[in-house]
């Protein structure tokens, strides 16, 4: 039997004798692909994501995703919500109407363009119309009831073509303004952009549900999105966190990975990549956007990029990174492993310091299945990355309203105003948490918050009620940290402070007021109830953009945490260090005045060492991370079994004085592992899936840590492994 993964075919499974339980019910890891299967990118995940609903040359949608099932995935299904391989709506194939007008347009007339034929979307009726007919109904009729709607965008440059004058008039109630003429434009072009992709969103997830339901199926939306840090940066709109409000949608996958988080950022007056930091802070404002919803997220990481001119070394440094900082959250353990393993095991990339472009590196596939592998054991945890908790950033989806064009000459460089209250503490091992001012509702947003920062010189309040529920927070005993000059020129823009009976020049006034402070408030320390609010009047991009201009700020955030919150001393620190089960995480950081390494005290397993060595201890320099296994935690000590693999390991058994499992992995990679032995054993057997011995199998005991490595190549038809006790 196939596995369709709904609801309603785990049962029949079971009856039927078929895939088990746990191998159907489990949903951990992922990757998405636009392939059938291949030898070559059967990653073992429990999930294959097909991505598109178009048939091909020889090979229908329905054979595609047939191809997974019967290698035993369950199989879901991507397509994007803002463009997407949708030529026979562009070209008017699907309702002869020519439809390229609908796409995003920029000031001088140029189409956003995706690919060839495939323009940025902007999401008219009409669409959403031709997405449910052509593509959702279709997946859901191919037995998938997990959907996931990938990247919705509206570019902030975008806002210039006939569709989308015509929905401003309709959303309005009057003619379309340019975006460039004020920051008044600017906000309103912003907030329909949101608000467009969020009624597409709303509508394909609502028919997705009913269709799903007439046909007897259950089906699961979720919304691959880059985090709200990342589209800010890059000037993208998108709903973001107002999704939470949509009960069509059950959850996400954090697109974060090197393409995003290398976008420089300044910190101590210097512009660079500072890749593990602004992945952290990525992955900081997904969790920020759904924990307090409780819906499920997937965290992404990618062993390559999408330019595809960086070299392998480039790659796997930065793969380090971001798998780093996913790893600090021990609330999330649900992972997307990759994206398009058809690129990374089959694609050529150039080699550092020449001109030649190869396959994926033999000793960097190992080291990449090993860390993809670890991922199906990642446990959650209620352990906290080390270092003083309780200090949050607050955030907002008008983050992206701001970032283009420029008015009155008010610049916010590479994102500056974020960075300026984030980096200063990052960079001084301080775990800094986001808060999203739109989930203020939920009593989870705040409950660990000591200290809150928050600025409005980027970004504005949606609601009078986000005050209020600031405000009820200081009064009980929280603190807030305000910084901004209030000079930039959005704070008179039309909205609620300034209108509707209100009349407060901006937002800030507004807020103060509720807190019993002028409207106008000086620089200083105010109190409200059994709370504090400091107001600093400068604007946080200048903590950043200045040598050494974080000073101020930091000494403001330690006084304000240990004197008016009484969260303990604020001490600092060059590294994060958490513990996850069995596994260490460490990154050390750089541009830190304390350059000491961080050492973790063995016997542990290097995780990103492909050789999978023991090590007494590891010592981590400024600048690098470790993933490590600590001996000394090891689940059933006395039980046999693999620690650490380059492949997925199936149907173990103990009996009759061996153990015996099935490891499966790409063709074309190698295996290592390191297996917990109680002694060094009287021989191993390894054959291939036609029970030919494998030779070439190589073996080394360790007396000291009890562990046996055992290397051989890899099979998606499985190796078959029995080790002699």
């Amino acid at each position: 039997m196939k596995n369709t993964n709904c609801t309603c075919c785990i049962a029949l499974l079971l009856l039927s004798g078929g895939t088990t339980f746990a191998q159907t019910a489990l949903q951990k890891t992922a990757f998405q692909t636009s392939s059938s299967w291949r030898p070559e990118i059967d990653v073992r995940s429990d999930i294959a994501i097909v991505y598109g609903a178009n048939d091909r040359t020889g090979m229908t949608f329905q054979q595609r995703v047939d191809s997974w099932r019967e290698h035993d995935y369950q199989t879901h299904f991507m397509t994007g919500i803002a463009w997407g391989e949708y030529q026979d709506y562009f070209t008017g194939k699907w309702d002869g109407k020519w439809h390229l007008d609908e796409g995003q347009v920029t000031q001088n007339g140029d189409t956003i363009w995706h690919g060839r034929m495939v323009p940025y979307i902007v999401p008219t009726v009409n669409f959403i119309k031709y997405m449910n007919e052509a593509h959702i109904k279709k997946v859901i009729d191919a037995g998938i009831c997990d959907i996931y709607l990938e990247e919705p965008e509206f570019w902030a440059r975008g806002g210039y073509s006939e569709s989308f004058k015509k929905e401003w008039k309709a959303y309005y109630g009057f003619d379309w303004r340019a975006q460039h003429e004020s920051p008044e434009n600017t906000y309103l072009a912003n907030k329909l952009k949101y608000h467009l992709y969020y009624n597409a969103l709303k509508e394909v997830s609502n028919y997705a549900k009913a269709y799903g339901k007439s046909v007897g199926k259950e089906v699961k939306v979720y919304i691959p999105t880059h985090s709200l840090v990342n589209y800010s940066s890059w000037s993208i709109v998108s709903p973001e966190a107002s999704l939470a409000s949509l009960p069509g949608i059950d959850g996400y996958i954090a697109q974060v990975w090197t393409g995003t988080s290398r976008e420089p950022t300044f910190y101590n007056g210097e512009r660079k990549e500072r890749v593990f930091e602004n992945a952290f802070l990525e992955y900081g404002s997904m969790v920020s956007m759904t924990a307090p919803t409780h819906r499920k997220i997937f965290f992404l990481t990618d062993p390559i990029e999408d330019n595809p001119n960086k070299d392998w070394k480039d790659y796997e440094r930065n793969y380090e990174a971001t798998f780093t900082a996913k790893l600090l959250y021990p609330g999330v353990a649900d992972y997307e492993v990759m994206p398009w393993p058809e690129r990374i095991f089959t694609g050529t990339y150039p080699v550092a310091g020449s001109n030649e472009r190869i396959l994926i590196p033999r000793y960097y596939s190992t080291k990449m299945m090993v860390m993809v592998n670890a991922l199906n054991q990642m446990p959650v945890s209620s352990n906290r990355v080390n270092g003083a908790q309780g200090i949050g950033v607050l955030m907002s989806n008008s983050l992206m309203f701001q970032r283009f064009p420029t008015h009155n000459s008010y610049d916010d460089p590479q994102f500056s105003n974020f960075y300026g209250q984030t980096f200063p503490l990052l960079k001084k091992g301080v775990p800094v948490e986001l808060v999203h001012i739109e989930n203020l509702g939920y009593k989870e947003s705040l409950k660990h918050i000591k200290v809150l920062i928050m600025s409005y010189s980027n970004m504005k309040p949606a609601t009078e009620e986000s005050h209020q529920q600031l405000a009820d927070w200081v009064h009980k005993g929280g603190v807030i940290i305000y910084c901004a000059r209030d000079n930039d020129p959005y704070q008179t823009v039309q909205e609620w402070w300034n209108t509707k009976g209100n009349q407060y020049k901006t937002p800030s006034e507004h807020l103060f007021k509720l807190m019993h402070m002028k409207a106008e408030a000086a620089e200083g320390k105010y109190s409200f109830g059994k709370g504090t609010v400091y107001v600093l009047r400068q604007n946080p991009k200048e903590y950043v953009l200045e040598k050494n201009g974080d000073e101020l700020f930091v000494s403001r955030v330690k006084e304000a945490y240990e004197m008016a919150a009484k969260a303990g001393s604020l001490s600092f620190k060059n590294h994060f260090y958490l513990e996850r089960g069995p596994f260490d995480i460490v990154s050390v950081m750089d541009e830190n005045s304390d350059t000491k390494p961080y050492v973790v005290k063995g016997p542990v397993i290097d995780l990103f060492d492909p050789e999978l060595p023991v090590l007494a201890e590891k010592v981590v320099t400024p600048g690098m991370k470790a993933f490590l296994y600590d001996l000394a935690r090891v689940p059933n000590k006395k039980q046999p079994q693999v620690l650490a693999t380059a492949a997925r390991v199936y149907e173990e058994k103990i009996r009759d004085g061996r153990y015996s499992f099935v490891a499966k992995s790409p063709v074309k990679t190698t295996n290592v592992m390191r297996i917990l032995l109680n002694a060094e054993p009287k021989q191993i057997i390894v054959k291939d899936a036609q029970g030919i011995d494998m030779p070439e199998a190589k073996h080394a005991w360790d007396e000291n840590s009890k562990t046996c490595k055992l290397t051989f190549e890899n099979s998606p038809q499985g190796v078959f492994v029995t080790i002699v006790l």
